[in-house]
């Protein structure tokens, strides 16, 4: 089938968006690829008409549970088969699916970088028809990248059993030197990176000081209308805001990882469908939800990196009508900013320290628990241990940078049942068991494929059906599952930590000291460009975005808070930078007076120098020293 009627018949599009057809025709021709798309570009067809165009299975690297989920559940309202293999999800489980992909008729399996690398999966993919390898969030395999994930340096393993199965990497942010690693670490046979630009022409950024926040926010809500987002650090200030803007007239709710599945689904639809009009979130909230017309975008505190504050900025206005990206900012965030970034990490003797506390918590023996799944409440266990909190997460990240375990973020995994009997041996029981043969009997009308394959079930809906209780109906699945009967495993909402090797003695436990130094580094420098950007005053937003990933032959947005400003002194780009440029050649060469800098400036009228001048020292560029003399400021 040609690649428009896959678009059209099952996503219902007539035409693709911009480099979504470049994308798809060269991983058709079998070409390494690396896609560059912004946040809502349309990444995820990049790879799936393709994979759907070619005879085989696409397997899809992600490391995000929830995105991997909502992308299989999407895939399946289309009556396109797809699966995934995550962290919770029992050997069984996973033994099963595996099959399916190699045996059956499936067409995505989307895979966690972690999982790739162990034996089921590796005896299975040399079984499987690959037609290609798609690598989403392809940032995390670079050291240089925002996010990175050691884990990610085993995909290009996959090459070594099939050559010529082609790379399709996606990415919605990278720097330069990032884009160039991913290729060189995904082992590209040659460089062949496809980019749209980042540039937003209907996104206004905004930087605005303020120290009341709330106020602000409130203020700008009533005068900018329509759906909006507003980003925060702790899952407690997502309930503060929401209540403060309920209290005045507002539309709000608040969403964090914290939520359980339900309140998070009815949270995320109500905002889709307009019900509520601003969700005060956390970053948990954002991936995967495609809604095209949200009019703003807030950030009330600092983020990391521009990488994460572009992709979160970028989800307003993707309908291509003007939207807002505004963040509010005061002095005290940005030493707010430096503590959480120094926090974020720890001594290695702590580090090493949660390592042995979480074998002697779950009381694991040294070498065991490899690819074991432990739910983990991170509270409880710091308080156990008298830990921090945020010490134990920011431990448990470097402890999976390094290869030993991978924390999933708090996720819902529905209960899950398959029948281990066959059918006459059901039968049997069923006869010789009474009571259970209703109970039986309506988990069969209720579910299907469940003696080949575990089916998500809900316990209070078979309760239900049989006029009984959701704890009986619990206990009856139990009982059956300890007969042998079935194998049930029951819902979980907490985070899940997997060891990634066999749990080993402390001494044995390695951080590499020059890993820990580079990344500090690298995260002191990404957080410098985000105080860059947040304060200075006299360059565009834009120009210092797409500065930062790399675009040249730029121009100021005009719309942003800084080119206001500058729009109000009616020069055009040429005059200002004439004047702009002219200024710091002289000053720097020799330090004068207002008058006498006017006076050597040429080929611009003098009230137009004035402005200019007055502009570049209201914004901190141009400074007059003790004795009235120019300076310009480094």
């Amino acid at each position: 089938m040609d690649i428009h009627q896959i678009l059209l018949k099952y996503w219902g599009h007539k035409s693709f968006r911009p480099l979504q057809e470049d994308i798809i025709n060269a991983a058709l021709e079998g070409k390494d690829t690396l896609a560059l798309l912004p946040t809502g570009g349309g990444k995820s067809i990049c790879f799936q008409i393709p994979a759907m165009a070619k005879e085989g299975i696409c397997i899809v690297v992600s490391p995000l549970i929830a995105l991997m989920k909502d992308q299989v559940e999407n895939l399946l309202k289309r009556n396109i088969k797809a699966v995934a293999i995550y962290s919770g999800m029992s050997k069984r489980e996973i033994d099963i699916t595996l099959d399916n992909c190699v045996y059956g008729d499936i067409k995505f399996l989307y895979i966690s970088p972690e999982r790739i690398e162990t034996e089921i999966f590796k005896e299975r993919y040399k079984k499987m028809n690959v037609n290609l390898i798609a690598v989403d969030e392809s940032h995390c395999i670079s050291q240089w990248g925002y996010d990175f994930r050691p884990s990610y340096l085993n995909i290009a393993n996959l090459r070594e059993q099939n050559p010529n199965v082609p790379f399709l990497a996606l990415t919605a942010t990278a720097t330069p030197e990032v884009v160039i690693d991913i290729q060189k670490q995904l082992k590209f046979k040659e460089e062949n990176a496809l980019q749209k630009s980042f540039e937003r022409k209907n996104l206004a950024y905004a930087i605005l000081k303020e120290e009341d926040k709330l106020n602000r926010l409130l203020k700008i809500l009533k005068k900018v209308q329509g759906t909006s987002v507003v980003y925060v650090r702790s899952r407690k200030k997502t309930k503060e805001i929401a209540l403060f803007l309920l209290k005045n007239g507002v539309s709000a709710d608040f969403y964090h990882a914290g939520l359980n599945n339900d309140e998070r689904t009815k949270k995320q639809s109500d905002w889709i469908n307009n019900i509520t009009r601003v969700i005060v979130a956390t970053n948990a909230f954002g991936m995967g939800i495609d809604k095209p017309d949200v009019r703003s975008v807030f950030h009330i505190d600092l983020p990391d990196s521009l990488e994460a504050y572009f992709q979160e900025a970028g989800r307003a206005g993707r309908d291509e009508k003007k939207a807002y990206a505004i963040l509010l900012f005061e002095e005290a965030d940005r030493i707010d900013l430096e503590k959480r970034i120094i926090n974020s990490f720890p001594e290695i003797d702590v580090i090493k320290q949660v390592y042995q506390s979480l074998a002697n918590y779950f009381q694991i023996p040294i070498g065991s628990a490899l690819n074991e799944n432990y739910s983990l409440n991170i509270i409880e266990f710091s308080q156990q241990y008298n830990l921090q909190v945020y010490t134990v997460f920011n431990c448990l990240k470097f402890l999976e940078k390094e290869g030993y375990l991978i924390l999933s973020e708090s996720n819902y995994n529905a209960s899950r049942i398959k029948f281990e009997v066959n059918k006459d041996e059901l039968y049997e029981f069923q006869v010789k068991n009474n009571k259970f043969d209703l109970f039986i009997k309506t988990i069969l009308r209720s579910y299907s494929g469940l003696f080949e394959n575990f089916a998500k079930i809900d316990e209070f809906e078979i309760a239900k059906r049989i006029k009984t209780t959701k704890e009986k109906v619990i206990k009856a699945l139990q009982y059956l599952s300890h007969l042998e009967i079935i194998t049930y495993l029951e819902q979980t909402t907490q985070p899940q930590l997997t060891y990634l090797t066999e749990r080993l003695d402390i001494k044995d436990v390695k951080i590499s000291t020059q890993h820990y130094h580079d990344r500090k580094e690298i995260a002191i420098k990404k957080m410098e460009s985000v105080i860059y950007f947040s304060t200075v005053k006299h360059k565009c937003r834009s120009e210092i975005l797409l500065s930062y990933f790399g675009e040249k032959d730029i121009y100021r947005c005009g719309v942003c808070d800084v080119c206001l400003e500058r729009n109000k002194l009616e020069l055009s780009d040429v005059e200002f930078s004439s004047v702009s440029d002219q200024v710091k050649k002289i000053v720097n060469e020799e330090k004068l007076p207002i008058t006498q800098v006017i006076n050597k400036i040429e080929g611009i009228r003098d009230d137009k120098t004035i402005k200019v001048i007055q502009w570049l020292m209201e914004n901190d560029k141009l400074i007059s020293n003790e004795e009235n003399l120019l300076e310009w400021r480094k």
